[in-house]
């Protein structure tokens, strides 16, 4: 999706739940990370694919583990961050390398459903996933996920008591 946000509800719906296994903040970004590719063609007029090799689960889920592995000594600050909207957060080196690989396949997997020129099984040719949905059915799907993933966020915030000072 051209919008990165829209990716931002499920995701969220997925990761909050799940928080005491999948990283959120690097879950979540791992959205913002994949779609460099798409931006960087459109800003610089690249000859390349729009939705090239980072928007396949091969080479997106290197750039997934490496974006974990990036964001591990950002762990205080992301920690503070989380502390700040009242979320439980205790990462650790694999969770978050785990994280941020199934948080860009599930970005690909979204855009792979929409998106015949994709290719998300590279090196294998073609898009099995396209044509599963429409793209304006995504887009809604992508934003009503929005309304229960905060209803989460307000519940497992209201729950702490008072916000983690490290």
């Amino acid at each position: 999706m051209p919008l990165t946000p829209f990716h931002f509800g499920p995701h969220a719906l997925v990761a909050l739940p799940l928080k005491r296994w999948i990283d959120f903040p690097v879950f979540i970004l791992a959205n913002v990370i994949v779609d460099i590719e798409p931006l960087a063609v459109m800003v610089f007029g690249l000859n390349y694919p729009l939705h090239g090799y980072f928007h396949t689960f091969l080479i997106g889920g290197i750039l997934g583990i490496a974006w974990g592995l990036l964001a591990w000594p950002f762990r205080t600050y992301i920690a503070r961050f989380m502390a700040l909207i009242r979320i439980d957060y205790s990462p650790s080196l694999i969770t978050m390398m785990i994280s941020g690989m199934l948080g860009v396949w599930l970005h690909v997997a979204f855009d792979a459903l929409i998106y015949a020129d994709m290719f998300p099984f590279w090196p294998f040719t073609g898009n099995p996933l396209a044509g599963f949905t429409t793209e304006s059915w995504l887009y809604r799907f992508c934003a009503i996920c929005f309304i229960p993933a905060l209803l989460i966020f307000i519940l497992l915030a209201a729950g702490r008591s008072e916000p983690n000072r490290k």
